[in-house]
């Protein structure tokens, strides 16, 4: 079978909300293509001693994804299209052009998991389901995570920034919203720390099943977390869902710019005294995200950094 390949053109900085656009668009499975060099844990991850320089960073990524013959082309692309200018109305994605071509036939979903393998963040170990426990890791924290279609692996330097943040915070009363969960990866680590309960929140359907998954297979008992779905910012039914004055920890892992928009409304969620950890941020967007937070009250607690990737600690006062 042959398969039509669509190219879209956007930013770096917006992969990730362009990647969440096409899969409320109904695609499933997007290759990124980007000039961001890779982190030392990234090299860590490839079978090669030594990796060639490659071209300097453009800020440009291509997101593909396949259509096969038989499918309806021109409906998926219309959704698409139609996502791409809700997005645009909140974050700059770009040209946000689509090219096409043809493809043979492949496993797009799945041929990923060559690639991704287990790995440390300090003393917890992140492990897929295809990959065996080794007998020396029996005793660490071990966080099994497969996640699928939605986002959030571990190796990503914004989210260990924020599972080192947990690890300090977390304690056995902690109520936490995750914005943005994903494949829930940071309310699992939350939980495995002894958290009492995790809520979750994701513009993408598919953080429903990933999380859902990733849950049996942490072993984590069934109403520990709940996810829903839906855009805690604007959407005043989710606010009210996720509860006001009602968590000790409040975790987003997102971009700067939806960060700006996301902390006055947050703030009405945590309880007074509860911690705001933040990532997702760029250094050139620090100061931008440190004074939004300032100026809804909370108390910079600390601002830490791991590569060109920062992470802010805050408490409200």
């Amino acid at each position: 079978m042959r398969w039509n390949k669509y190219t879209l053109k956007t930013r770096t900085e917006a992969e990730d909300l362009v990647i969440c656009a096409l899969t409320d668009a109904g695609v499933e499975g997007v290759e990124i293509e980007d000039k961001v060099p890779l982190s030392e844990a990234d090299k860590q991850q490839m079978f090669v001693d030594i990796l060639p320089d490659g071209p300097a960073d453009d800020g440009i990524a291509y997101l593909s994804f396949y259509l096969d013959e038989d499918a309806d082309c021109g409906a998926v692309l219309g959704r698409v299209r139609e996502e791409l200018d809700a997005l645009r109305m909140f974050t700059d994605i770009g040209e946000g052009t689509i090219t096409e071509s043809q493809t043979e036939d492949k496993d797009w979903i799945n041929n990923w998991k060559e690639y991704f393998h287990q790995f440390y963040v300090d003393d917890i170990l992140i492990i897929p389901s295809w990959e065996e426990v080794k007998k020396e890791d029996r005793s660490r924290m071990i966080i099994h995570i497969d996640p699928g279609t939605a986002f959030g692996t571990g190796m990503h330097e914004t989210t260990q920034l924020c599972l080192r943040q947990l690890k300090k915070y977390v304690t056995p009363e902690t109520e936490l919203l995750d914005v943005g969960t994903g494949s829930g990866i940071l309310s699992i680590a939350a939980l495995k720390l002894g958290a009492k309960h995790a809520v979750g929140t994701d513009l993408d359907p598919c953080a429903i099943s990933a999380t859902r998954e990733n849950l049996e297979a942490n072993e984590i008992p069934e109403g520990a977390m709940d996810v829903m779905i839906g855009n805690i910012i604007d959407d005043p039914q989710v606010q009210q869902a996720a509860g006001f004055g009602r968590y000790d920890i409040v975790v987003a892992n997102i971009l700067a710019e939806v960060l700006l928009a996301l902390t006055p409304v947050i703030v009405n969620q945590l309880k007074p005294g509860g911690i705001y950890i933040t990532s997702g941020i760029i250094e050139e967007k620090e100061e931008a995200v440190v004074r939004a937070v300032k100026a809804v009250g909370f108390e910079i607690v600390e601002v830490t950094h791991q590569n060109d990737w920062v992470s802010v600690c805050a408490r409200k006062l």
